[in-house]
């Protein structure tokens, strides 16, 4: 029989080996004859588990991956090159984050090295476990705030961070492009979230939150604006007699001076609420 990958030629020789162990338990054999019972092992190089993880990984098949992972037949001689291959360490660290085992992910991270290509996955885990370790302890869904806070309180490991500042997980040239694209196109199409998730690394989720975000902000700041150009409109319709007013406040700088104080502090006001950018940027 044929088996399509190495994965399932493993599955099912370690089943068929816990067979034949359970079968042959109750019935001690001598010492010369044990040896017909020793199936061989499979000898998977470190580049080979690899691949497997990395087509897992990438299928999105984390189950699978776990077992696979769990039953892993080592090699002798194999452990330390597979204990310090990043797709394996990754695989293991998506499979300990989908299974909610935080402390194991923490401990992947913290204390093996990462290429700059797998930086981007495993600041999202890193940052997605503290949230909803976070979330868990409070009894209710994070705000920006609360997760500035997290961030603050569990910076990324130097081991899956290249040291460049970021604004509230999102680097500065990846917030500069969402802006481009968001002059260019408020409502940006699944493909267009698509290809500007591939530009910047982060997920089409994250990039159509994003835009929600700014959206809602944008229209909070223009109501806003209305509004309060709105009421200097009516401020300043004001009746023939109160636009004359009475002689002792026609006389009086001082009542003058306060009005035109007003109406500067009114103005500065105005223009100080027409940013959308927000300090809590997501």
């Amino acid at each position: 029989m044929v088996f399509s990958s190495p994965l399932e030629l493993f599955l099912q020789n370690f089943a068929d080996r816990r067979l034949l162990l359970a079968s042959s338990a109750h019935a001690p054999k001598p010492v010369e004859d044990l040896s017909m019972f020793q199936l061989p092992t499979l000898n998977f190089s470190p580049e080979q588990v690899a691949g497997v993880c990395e087509t897992l990984e990438e299928t999105g098949d984390v189950e699978r991956l776990g077992r696979f992972l769990w039953s892993l037949p080592v090699a002798p001689g194999a452990c330390d090159a597979i204990n310090k291959h990043e797709s394996i360490l990754r695989a293991r660290a998506v499979v300990a984050f989908h299974t909610g085992s935080f402390r194991d992910l923490y401990h992947i991270l913290e204390h093996h090295k990462f290429t700059k290509d797998s930086y981007g996955k495993l600041q999202a885990m890193w940052l997605e476990a503290h949230y909803q370790e976070a979330e868990k302890l409070r009894g209710r869904p994070l705000g920006p705030v609360d997760k500035y806070r997290v961030r603050k309180k569990f910076p990324l490991p130097r081991n899956i961070w290249d040291g460049e500042q970021k604004s509230h997980c999102f680097k500065e040239r990846t917030r500069s492009l969402l802006r481009e694209w968001y002059l260019q196109d408020p409502y940006p199409n699944p493909n267009k979230k698509r290809e500007l998730a591939h530009a910047t690394g982060l997920t089409p989720t994250q990039v159509g939150n994003w835009f929600k975000n700014r959206r809602q902000r944008d229209r909070a700041a223009a109501t806003k604006n209305r509004l309060q150009h709105h009421s200097i409109g009516h401020s300043g319709m004001r009746s023939p007699t109160e636009a004359r007013g009475s002689p002792s406040t026609a006389a009086s700088p001082t009542a003058s001076v306060s009005s035109m104080m007003d109406r500067i502090e009114t103005g500065t006001s105005i223009l100080s609420e027409t940013s959308s950018d927000s300090e809590f940027d997501v």
